[in-house]
């Protein structure tokens, strides 16, 4: 079986490109994907690649595998980036990939963050892609239910690629070092396993993230120590994209954890948001919402301090209000809890929906004018403080009589 190796990269292109395998042999982790079992290894194999999604987290693969599908198949790779393209070049492409099908060619279009293009562009590509004038392969890092339109995802396959563990990382890392034409080899970087192995746990599961540091690092110095990986580093890298799904996710994980009163695990992902530049006033929304929501009636004194919490957050700002927020996160996660309160509300919205707007009793309703009083309103009310609060009387529409949305 043939495949395309890589004739363009030169001790000029970065590590992380030159580091690229050549064929899926040596592809690293990803078995689910481009394992010897998966489907699309299959059909790769087979010559025979649908249009598809990628979607994983940065440098878990994603490009690589586009390009080596190209090779496989011994199409016409073109690399299209839906930050600085538009409608117009892919018209210029569409021509091309035409002109390819004429000798039997295919076109494989790459689009890298392809959530990033917007509802006409990306219907632009649904007819090209629906009649085979082009394989596309679109990567992102975002939920493609929520980024790509339904039409076009419809019209693809979706593969997901899994964020690299340490260990995977390692032998990338180790690769890059032994690999005297492509790598590091040549140098003879002396380095410890116990560095290799902060690389590969700083990079967050990221392999262009590792590569990079370990080129910057090997610029500086033969023989890389803790501090070139540091410095390489500059800081933590740590995936929280304000407007992506790991925001989500992790606003989500901080919630379950208060309601599961997991007090630990709740500042660990407020220390996720915080530490990734989430704004503290969002948190803070969020706590005030989780006080009534899941705490309730159980301890009301919890939707005073999510308040504050909120007012501190808004005079003070980050870093200070941090360990704000930090106290709230444990005062939250330590109360009693109680949904009857949310339960309650729902029902009541569920019935407004599906009654819509039923009288009010005469009884109950203001009477301010006499001719409303001769109507009824008002008639037979019973002030409650004159029955010393003991009173019976129907509050509901008659429709509803009787119902009751609380416990007690």
């Amino acid at each position: 079986m043939e495949t395309r190796k890589e004739t363009n990269r030169t001790n000029i292109s970065p590590l992380a490109d030159r580091m690229r395998p050549v064929d899926l042999e040596e592809m690293v982790g990803q078995v689910k994907v481009a394992g010897k079992e998966a489907m699309l290894r299959r059909a790769i194999e087979a010559g025979e690649v649908p249009s598809m999604i990628l979607w994983g987290p940065p440098g878990s693969g994603k490009t690589t595998l586009a390009r080596l599908i190209a090779g496989y198949l011994k199409a016409e790779f073109i690399q299209f980036s839906a930050v600085t393209s538009g409608v117009r070049d892919l018209r210029k492409i569409i021509d091309r990939a035409r002109e390819n099908l004429l000798y039997d060619k295919k076109t494989i279009l790459f689009i890298d963050e392809i959530h990033r293009w917007n509802k006409a562009q990306q219907d632009a590509l649904l007819p090209h892609v629906e009649n085979g004038t082009i394989v596309f392969i679109g990567t992102t890092t975002e939920n493609p239910s929520f980024e790509v339109r339904p039409a076009l995802l419809s019209r693809c396959r979706v593969f997901v690629l899994e964020q690299l563990s340490e260990s995977e990382l390692e032998v990338i890392i180790k690769r890059a070092l032994a690999d005297t034409e492509r790598g590091l080899g040549a140098k003879k970087i002396k380095i410890s396993d116990d560095n290799i192995k902060m690389i590969a746990k700083m990079s967050n599961g990221d392999a262009r993230t590792a590569l990079n540091v370990l080129e910057y690092a090997s610029n500086i110095t033969n023989e890389i120590c803790e501090k070139e990986i540091e410095e390489a580093f500059q800081k933590s890298h740590l995936l929280y994209d304000k407007d992506g799904e790991e925001h989500y996710n992790i606003i989500s994980a901080l919630h379950k954890s208060l309601r599961g009163s997991d007090a630990d695990a709740g500042l660990y992902y407020l220390a996720r948001m915080l530490e990734g530049g989430e704004d503290p006033l969002y948190i803070a929304r969020r706590l005030v919402r989780f006080a009534s929501e899941d705490i309730g009636l159980a301890n009301s004194r919890a939707l005073e301090q999510a308040v504050a919490a909120y007012q501190a957050c808004h005079f003070i700002g980050m870093p200070e209000c941090g360990v704000v927020l930090a106290q709230v996160v444990v005062y939250l996660a330590k109360c009693k809890k109680s949904n009857e309160l949310y339960i309650a509300y729902g029902q009541a919205t569920s019935d407004v929906h599906e009654h819509g707007n039923l009288p009010t009793p005469l009884h109950i309703r203001n009477a301010p004018t006499k001719l409303m009083k001769d109507l009824g309103y008002g008639k037979d009310y019973k002030y409650s403080p004159k029955f010393d609060y003991k009173e019976e009387q129907e509050y509901f529409p008659d429709k509803l009589k009787g119902k009751k949305y609380l416990k007690g």
